[in-house]
């Protein structure tokens, strides 16, 4: 991708999680921290590379439908959803366009940014 290396550029999109913020005390507090340092990965390569015609961002999730899998209790989704501005949980296809817009070229001025899509949590 680098630019001086006879790449074209191009753009690096890591999957966070609003949980890097929040902790995930009293759950999943290893998974916050890994996602935590994902972010200062994501903030110190986009300085690193800029120059060199690579943009680097992530996606910060937040609750986001399915998004737990086997391993979040029953109810779990419904019993957070009140701690959410909209009242709701997000969809993967609301993250995936967050992806492909910081992906695009409709971003290109977009480096080392942690774009939330959480619905204001």
């Amino acid at each position: 991708m680098a630019t001086d290396r006879g790449g074209d550029g191009g753009s690096i999109v890591n999957i966070s999680s609003k949980n890097a913020v929040l902790g995930g005390a009293g759950e999943w507090l290893h998974y916050a921290a890994s996602k935590a340092a994902l972010e200062n990965v994501t903030v110190g390569l986009a300085k690193e590379v800029a120059a060199r015609g690579v943009r680097v961002n992530a996606v910060r999730p937040g609750l986001i439908e399915g998004g737990f899998g086997p391993w979040a209790p029953d109810g779990r989704v419904e019993a957070m959803v009140p701690g959410i501005p909209m009242q709701r949980p997000g969809t993967a296809d609301e993250v995936a366009e967050a992806v492909v817009w910081l992906a695009s070229p409709q971003a290109s001025y977009v480096t080392g940014a942690l774009l939330d899509v959480t619905g204001g949590r």
